[in-house]
């Protein structure tokens, strides 16, 4: 897994992974302490077929755990994620 970072600035969020060839990440909207966004998911093409996407969203995922938020998926990486992960029906909201 890579090292995520989470950077939070008011009602945007964004967790991050940096490489010399770029940086991959996943954006929120923050609703309220229980509800997120998650508007977009970016890698660079130099990163991509690494896992980043995926070390993203399970970052983003602990976190809702441990804070007790959910998620409404907007971005299509996290859609289709949650689509082919019923075990985490419980962290999204519809």
């Amino acid at each position: 897994m890579s090292e995520v970072e989470r950077e939070d600035h008011g009602s945007k969020r964004r967790y991050v992974i940096r490489r010399p060839e770029g940086e991959a990440e996943l954006t929120l909207s923050v609703l309220s302490p229980t509800r997120v966004i998650a508007d977009h998911t970016y890698v660079p093409d130099a990163l991509r077929g690494q896992g980043l996407a995926e070390d993203l969203l399970d970052a983003l995922l602990s976190d809702a755990r441990a804070q007790g938020f959910t998620i409404v998926p907007l971005c299509p990486y996290v859609a289709s994620q949650a689509r082919r992960h019923l075990e985490w029906a419980a962290l999204f909201a519809t």
